[in-house]
Parts: C-alpha cells; structure tokens; sequence
C-alpha cells in the first residue's frame, strides 16, 4: 500500500542553451513540469505537493528560494506546498526520496518533483570551478581549477592500485556512451561526429584533463531540467481505473536506498582500504534498495542508469552493483555485457557523459528514463523486455548516494 507510482515525466532537450534562447531558471522549471503533467495526463490542479531538486542556483545564476519559482509555472500552483533539496548532483534523487516520505506518510496523494540545473550561462571554466563547491571547501579545492576530474581520475588510481586497470577499458564505456546517445533524441551530444582517435589515448582527438582522464571520459556541462509525477497507490489506482489501465503496467518504486558518506575524499579511501569494495557505502545504497524491492541481486534488473560523471565512477558501478566480482569490471566491458546488446545493459540514454549532467536534474532524469524503460517507451533507447530497471545517482565524491529499483513486474 505504501508503493509510489511514476505515472508520468519529462526531460527537456538537453543540446539546448537556455541562456543563448534568453530563458531563464523559471522557464526551465516551468517547462519539463508541464510536459511531465501532459504526460501523466493530470491537471496542474490534481498536485498537492512539490519538490526541486537543484545544485547551486545560488552560485551560477544568483538566484535561491526555487520552489517559489516552481509556483510561477501555473496559476493553479499558488498555495502549493514546495521545498527545494541540494544533494550536489545528487539532488534529484533526494528531491524524489522526499516526495515519496510525503506519499508514504500519507500527507499528501500526488507529487511532483522537477531536478534543474543551469550551467551555461558561465564560461568552462568557471562552470567547472563552480562544481567544486560539492566538495570539502578549502580542504579538498585550494589551487585545484577542476577538482572532480582531479578526484576521479584518482579513483581510476585506486582500482589500479588495488586490481590493476587498463584505461583501454574506460575508454571502451566512453564509446559506449556516445554510441547509446545519438539514439536518444534528448541527449546532448546526439549529433556530435568524433573521429576513432577520441577513444583512443590520441593527444590531439581525446586530451588528457587530469591524471588518467581524457576530455571524452568526462561528462557534459549541461542546462536541463527533468520532471515527474508520482502518486501514491489509492490515486494510482483510481488514475488506472479511470483510464481503463492495469495498474501493473504503471511504474512503481519497488526499492530504494540512500547512504551519506564522510565528505572527505581521501578518508573515504582510507576507511575502505582492506574492504571488498573501493566504495563500501555505495554497495550498501545499491543492496538496500535491493532488499527494499524484494531482489536477491542484480540479476533480477533488466537494465541500469547509473552516475557516470566519468568513465572511472561508470567502472565503479559495474562491479559495486555485483554484475561482476569487485576489481573486475573490465570482465563485463570486454564481454559486452553492459553495452546495448548485453543482457544488462547501463545506460541505454547515453548516460551523462552522452545525454548531458544538468547537476540537479540528473537523478530525476534516471528515474524517468529507467520509468520507460519498464513500461515500453523508452523509443530507440529501449532494452526488450524490460521488466525491472535500477539507479544510481551519486553526490560530490560519493559522498551522498541514490539508488532506486523501478519496476512493472
């Protein structure tokens, strides 16, 4: 009876410069929500409660207090209550967890939650030194332009010190990334042409960013939002009835798990040393929300959307959601099993190194996307047959981390 109900959603086109267009936040709140309304076939007068997920707004646009943007998107949403969640990217995984809370609670039957981050309207680089707020301020930024591929480079160094590693295998999923990508009609770098080298260690096509990390092992810098609406069983349920559906065919959240890590970096690599896994609470996220849906392991998913800010934190998933022994990753890359025609393949949208990382937006984009992958409509993007999809949404340097399991079976 608790269950929660993705009856609907929206991703805007993530190729798009919002601040080019002369858009504002508002217009990039305003738009996925009523997209995500038209799609779950409600009236903006059926919401009863709203969550934003978002970053820094503060930061990059100057501007706070988004759930009072929020409002400004319809008439109808004066007086609804709204509040807004910052979880560094993943912010829009805890804008849903809080949505569900009020579900679940029973506080309220309806919910939308909106993930948007506009990033630019700044130049690279300080769209890039901006990021590093996510982090531990000095400690972990002074004299560091670009602290996160700094940090996950070092986690490719970790794997490589613990298992060994060969970056062939990273830029094996960065391939992946882009090819899944221009089937995704959202995705940001859909039409972009890139010569063999730029998976390839070749300086001039694929240049190194920061240690073992090279310009197409990173994510984009993105302006997206992403919308959907969730429902709780007893209005789920008569939304099915009154559209003649079965309420089976409707994704649900069967499973969650969300764990806060120590902010430090360097500490969470030392408290791990000697553990199985280079991310023991990351596992412990992915195993709860397992548990919470009733899965004895990864076996029981059908495909995976999971936070690939860099090719080394798309390795890291491999094997932290058991799809192979930890330090063996590279096993499910050279087998393909994790590429579009595996038997479980991760990230079929192009991930965020292909779709796009508007920050905020990112952890509500996951749900929606792996919400169609289980009801059949996910387009070009589609895994046949898929039944049980999962998420991993991570924060910072791992700090704080998301995993959601949607099904319809």
């Amino acid at each position: 009876m608790n269950a929660t109900f993705v009856l609907g959603g929206a991703q805007t086109d993530f190729l798009r410069n919002w601040t080019r267009e002369g858009a504002t936040l508002a217009d990039l709140i305003a738009e996925p929500v009523h997209a995500a309304l038209t799609d779950a076939q409600i009236e903006a007068a059926d919401v009863e409660v709203a969550h934003v997920g978002n970053f820094a707004s503060e930061i990059y646009c100057g501007q706070g207090h988004l759930g009072g943007l929020l409002v400004e998107a319809d008439p109808a949403f004066s007086g609804l209550p709204t509040s807004r969640h910052e979880a560094a990217c993943a912010s829009g995984s805890v804008a849903v967890l809080a949505a569900m809370a009020d579900l679940e609670a029973g506080r309220y039957d309806v919910a939308v939650v909106v993930g948007v981050e506009m990033m630019r309207n700044v130049g690279t680089a300080a769209a890039v030194g901006n990021l590093g707020a996510a982090a531990w301020v000095p400690d972990e930024t002074e004299g560091i332009p670009m602290v996160w591929p700094e940090v996950f480079a070092t986690l490719g160094d970790e794997y490589d010190r613990r298992y060994g590693l060969d970056d062939a295998h990273l830029r094996a999923i960065a391939r992946n990334s882009f090819a899944n990508a221009r089937r995704n009609p959202l995705a940001q770098t859909r039409r972009w042409e890139l010569p063999e080298g730029a998976f390839t260690d070749d300086d001039h096509d694929n240049p190194r960013v920061a240690g073992r990390l090279r310009r197409h092992d990173c994510s984009q810098i993105t302006d997206g939002g992403a919308c959907v609406v969730l429902a709780n069983a007893r209005f789920a349920s008569e939304w099915a009835r009154a559209r003649s559906v079965d309420l089976d065919t409707i994704a649900r959240i069967a499973g969650w798990g969300h764990r806060t890590a120590r902010m430090s970096y360097a500490g969470k690599l030392a408290d791990s040393n000697g553990e199985q896994f280079v991310f023991p609470h990351v596992r412990g996220t992915i195993t709860d929300a397992f548990e919470r849906a009733g899965l004895a392991d990864v076996h029981g998913l059908d495909a995976i959307e999971c936070h690939d800010c860099f090719t080394t934190t798309h390795y890291m998933a491999i094997d932290h959601f058991g799809i192979t022994e930890p330090g063996e990753s590279w096993k499910a890359i050279e087998s393909g099993d994790v590429f579009a025609d595996g038997p479980l393949p991760i990230n079929p949208s192009g991930g965020l190194i292909g779709c796009g990382h508007p920050v905020g937006a990112s952890g509500v984009r996951m749900l929606f996307d792996v919400a169609k992958q289980v009801q059949g409509r996910a387009g070009d993007c589609q895994v046949e047959g898929a039944r049980t999809a999962a998420t991993l949404n991570i924060g910072g340097s791992a700090t704080t981390s998301v995993s959601f399991v949607v099904s319809t079976a």
